[in-house]
């Protein structure tokens, strides 16, 4: 069929003949087809362009919902899968942090006993990711899914709260180490304050409402020069900013527990060592240095005074950690309507046997058979406080939490794996 161009104005000549004196005529309809013509087909290709705009955000969104990091049906089905109980009166736990070094420990622990457990952590660079990858390679292997996300994801873990209904919380994420809160502030804002909110605010909504437990930290205490350290104590008087977010995560659930009836148990950590530990820690570093001919520094508090920690091994934290899930009771709110006194406690998890670091440094030597070259020098004010000590008679009478690893058997256990781990043990000596 000829087209309107071609109608009005045909290629073959000698079809008719031209009427000269219309002319104007003639130009003004070939202008209005011309123009006719050129708006009917840019009507045609914005069509099209929207129609494929359309359909490629169709695609697209099918795409991200089957293949994303999180979402799709394959990764519901893996989240119920980890979740699912497998003792009689277990729970399903979602435990944050769980590539952490706690987190893994207790991750394992609670599937190891039939608890369902899911895992989620954002694997940030504070150190070096490929050791959260290892952790995260190990709980996958023992049937725990680790979901890679941030706890300021909303979507996301409203998400987590829609596939399955929790009921209990292990919040172990966290930005953690004192001084490192002198060089990046704002990620301990953003992990420690921002971060616990938004898991507060879905477990409020939550219905039920699981029972929340959560990693505060010793350094709450800051400056107390009373020791041990109990539960009574004030905590107004933070000696770095960690700790200050800490405190302020202490006051914001007790608001949420207050308001909303939120079952909240909150953690106060001493020192917690092991394999598996975080590299920042100074009983790490000092391994490292140590096999590696590297000095090490040990820093010493006013009048020479030498530093002292309450070191608590993980596997003890691990005991109170489930103590505290299994005895945590219910929240008494439902989708964020308060019905009841729910409990809010707070517990000390230490070995209340504070030991000096040099002390440390000793037991680290006969373990390693290599001996250290120590710096030592005058505590900066860096936020570290001079010792700590932990009065754990709270957690006792509440769920029968008793350490029974002193240093000595901890370390050993520690460096057993740090050789193994990092390939000692595969070479003739220790380099």
């Amino acid at each position: 069929m000829p087209s309107l161009e071609e109608e009005l104005f045909p290629s073959t000549p000698g079809k008719f003949k031209i009427d000269r004196g219309h002319s104007m005529n003639r130009q003004f309809h070939r202008c209005f087809a011309s123009t006719s013509t050129m708006f009917l087909w840019a009507l045609f290709l914005i069509a099209l362009t929207a129609s494929y705009l359309s359909f490629q955000s169709f695609v697209d969104s099918g795409s991200r919902y089957f293949s994303a990091s999180w979402g799709g049906i394959q990764w519901e089905k893996q989240v119920r899968n980890s979740a699912q109980i497998h003792r009689s009166g277990g729970m399903s736990v979602l435990v944050t942090g769980a590539a952490g070094f706690v987190g893994t420990h207790v991750s394992l622990a609670l599937k190891k006993r039939g608890d369902g457990v899911v895992g989620l952590d954002n694997f940030n660079n504070y150190y070096d990711p490929s050791l959260k990858r290892a952790r995260k390679s190990l709980l996958n292997s023992h049937g725990v899914l680790v979901v890679e996300g941030d706890l300021n994801d909303g979507k996301l873990l409203a998400k987590l709260f829609d596939v399955v209904a929790f009921t209990h919380v292990m919040h172990l994420a966290a930005q953690a180490g004192v001084r490192y809160a002198m060089e990046n502030p704002n990620s301990y804002v953003h992990s420690n304050i921002a971060g616990l909110v938004s898991l507060l605010e879905v477990c409020k909504s939550a219905n039920p409402q699981p029972a929340i437990v959560w990693a505060s930290s010793s350094s709450v205490y800051g400056l107390n020069d009373k020791v041990p350290f109990s539960e009574a104590d004030r905590t107004d008087q933070p000696a770095s900013l960690y700790a200050a977010t800490k405190k302020a995560g202490e006051e914001i659930t007790h608001t949420y527990n207050h308001i909303y009836g939120l079952s909240i148990t909150g953690l106060r950590f001493f020192t917690v060592y092991g394999p598996w530990g975080r590299p920042d820690m100074a009983y790490f570093s000092f391994t490292r240095n140590i096999l590696q001919g590297k000095p090490i520094t040990i820093y010493r508090g006013k009048n020479r005074a030498d530093l002292a920690r309450d070191f608590t091994y993980i596997d003890d934290i691990v005991k109170g950690c489930l103590g505290s899930l299994d005895t945590s009771g219910k929240s008494t709110g439902t989708g964020g309507k308060k019905k009841g006194n729910a409990p809010y406690r707070i517990f000390n998890l230490g070995n209340t046997s504070p030991v000096k670091v040099p002390v440390l440094v000793n037991i680290l030597e006969r373990h390693l058979k290599v001996k250290a070259k120590r710096n030592i020098v005058d505590m900066p004010g860096n936020g570290d406080v001079p010792f700590t000590h932990a009065n754990i008679s709270h957690a006792q009478r509440e769920f029968g939490y008793k350490p029974t690893t002193d240093l000595q058997t901890g370390l050993k256990k520690f460096v057993r794996w740090y050789l193994s781990y990092y390939g000692y043990n595969n070479r003739k000596g220790l380099q």
